[in-house]
């Protein structure tokens, strides 16, 4: 096998060590966050950083990066309103989300810009992307500072969850190869999800059961 050493990594130039770090721990999540400013501008952006934390309460979190230099709109909206949505990105959405990157001034929707179609629906604040097919809304819990790189670890809880049909199992489960949920290689390659298997509770001295993938619900 090709070993890096820690030398190695700390001689790379910033792109390829970004490259490399960004890809080496494996598969993220693919969503758009929507949030709406304080001044009436509704703002759409990916990210790769999306997790879950925890079922009671229903938590996810998302990593902000170092504020300043045209980043931190998705933040910074979030802290004004408390409200933001996360939806997941599939095959249509892929070039128009992948530019949502790009570090547009807070004034301009990248909603309009980017021809991204919303959902506003009556009682919340933040839209909603209308071509994801799993669509979450979220409420600001609270944040940690990162001391080591100054980015932020923002907290979010789970208030409302729209998903299309035929994806959820009869025990909760979403299939997400089936609502075509992409995922992110690095910075920049996307994979399309395919659920392969489902496996039981694990037990000690319990031998393991393969789960139907047939949505029944």
């Amino acid at each position: 096998m090709k070993h890096i050493s820690q030398k190695d990594i700390n001689s790379f130039d910033r792109f390829y060590r970004g490259n490399l770090m960004n890809s080496v721990t494996g598969f993220k999540s693919a969503n758009l966050l929507a949030t709406h400013s304080k001044d009436g501008v509704d703002n759409v952006a990916i990210f790769s950083s999306v997790t879950h934390l925890g079922s009671n309460p229903a938590l996810f979190s998302f990593v902000q990066r170092p504020l300043g230099h045209g980043v931190g709109h998705t933040y910074e909206n979030l802290k004004a309103t408390g409200k933001i949505t996360l939806n997941h990105v599939n095959m249509n959405l892929i070039e128009r989300a992948h530019q949502s990157s790009s570090k547009y001034n807070s004034e301009i929707s990248e909603f309009e810009e980017l021809q991204i179609e919303k959902i506003s629906r009556d009682g919340f604040i933040a839209p909603f992307v209308k071509e994801a097919n799993i669509q979450v809304a979220g409420e600001y819990v609270s944040e940690y500072l990162i001391e080591e790189n100054n980015c932020i670890l923002v907290i979010c809880k789970i208030t409302d969850i729209f998903i299309i049909e035929n994806i959820q199992h009869e025990d909760g489960w979403l299939d997400l190869g089936k609502a075509g949920t992409l995922t992110i290689n690095g910075l920049d390659g996307y994979a399309v999800a395919k659920t392969e298997k489902r496996l039981s509770y694990a037990q000690v001295d319990k031998e393991l059961e393969e789960l139907s993938l047939k949505t029944d619900a």
